[in-house]
């Protein structure tokens, strides 16, 4: 093997990788990256056997061939290089020599073989969109998906596709987040996949906002998008993914808008008063009237106050600020709509897009015992 390539566009491409590459591998090649040089390409490979992505770089190629490197010691070596063209070569399987001018770098690999071959999603079914869509579909849903818990399907997002639309669902029973929109598809294509998280955040990584299309491969058991040079192919997660559907308030008591820059600044600024152990404010609702309310026998306590155009008696519930806060991240308007029902009961937010969000209540003190968990139905 032998090429010759750009220092910036390696860096790149190996930096873009870098998350995938295993930090504690079950074994050691999965601490490797593939570096194989064919035609005028250089394509770079690494997978921890769950996700696994490939990128793809013009290069000047003298010899075809490939060889398994250290994925981190090659990007630590790399990026510290000053020349604009990384000269690589490998006479061997096991050992491979980085020049720049007048410096050799001769760096230990493994055989291409030892290395997991990738999977191959041709011929599967294919969803595509832009670039930009799928990213906020998925940015708009994975901030509420589970981490490391020990309902296995939560820890991913569910990808549902039936009569050429696409829905996007996130839930860690605490909170809620789904998102539909038109999908380019066959109309025969159908059915429900979880992608796991981490694969979920590697794609928006590669995703940008742009008006490219991407493509997304799908199949029983694997998916894979396609964007640009870059290729990244995840197993989905097994198993049934829970009815959340249910969990959605189907009718609501009552329905107003609130200016979501305003009651951001205002949730920070009580939550400031809550303890590690119980992080709840107060919502208390009157005509015309929010007020946000939190105690902590440490700290002190924090009371804010903002108009709304709630009409109606006085209302009371208690939500976790935090929670409340990241929804109303993914929400870009200037005004959203929430829904409530009572003080046991999920709220629901809405805005203009094809959005929506559900969050759980807290215990109030004067109430009693509430359900607090999306858990508890799913």
């Amino acid at each position: 093997m032998k090429a010759v390539v750009s220092k910036t566009d390696l860096v790149s491409m190996i930096g873009k990788i870098q998350s995938v590459v295993a930090s504690k591998p079950a074994i050691p090649i999965l601490a490797n990256i593939l570096i194989e040089a064919i035609d005028d390409q250089v394509i770079v490979s690494a997978t921890d056997l769950t996700v696994s992505m490939r990128c793809y770089m013009d290069a000047k190629v003298v010899e075809e061939g490939s060889i398994s490197l250290p994925g981190r010691k090659l990007f630590q070596l790399v990026r510290e290089l000053t020349a604009p063209q990384i000269k690589i070569s490998a006479t061997t399987n096991e050992i491979a020599e980085i020049t720049t001018g007048t410096s050799v770098f001769k760096i230990n690999g493994m055989n291409k073989a030892e290395f997991p071959q990738l999977p191959d999603l041709t011929g599967s079914p294919e969803l595509q969109m832009s670039s930009s869509s799928l990213k906020e579909m998925l940015s708009k849903t994975s901030f509420s998906a589970a981490r490391e818990d020990s309902r296995y399907m939560l820890n991913g997002v569910h990808l549902s596709i039936a009569s050429q639309k696409a829905t996007f669902i996130g839930t860690d029973g605490k909170r809620l987040a789904k998102v539909s929109t038109a999908a380019s598809v066959d109309p025969s294509v159908h059915g429900a996949f979880v992608i796991p998280l981490k694969a979920v955040e590697e794609m928006v990584k590669i995703l940008d906002d742009s008006d490219a299309q991407v493509t997304l491969s799908l199949s029983p058991d694997k998916i894979a998008l396609e964007s640009g040079s870059q290729m990244l192919i995840a197993k989905l997660l097994s198993g049934q993914y829970p009815d959340v559907e249910r969990v959605i308030p189907a009718k609501l008591a009552y329905q107003f808008s609130i200016h979501r820059e305003e009651l951001m600044s205002l949730l920070r600024q009580v939550s400031l008063f809550t303890s590690e152990n119980s992080s709840s404010v107060r919502f208390s609702f009157e005509t015309g009237q929010l007020h946000l309310s939190a105690t902590s026998s440490d700290i002190g306590e924090g009371r804010v106050s903002m108009p709304v155009d709630f009409a109606g008696p006085r209302f009371e519930i208690a939500f976790n600020p935090f929670y409340f806060i990241d929804i109303l991240r993914h929400s870009k308007d200037e005004t959203f709509r929430l829904g409530l029902n009572d003080s046991h009961n999920p709220g629901l937010i809405t805005d203009s897009t094809q959005a929506l969000f559900v969050i759980m209540p807290m215990r109030l003190s004067d109430l009693p015992p509430a359900r607090k968990e999306i858990e508890a139905t799913v």
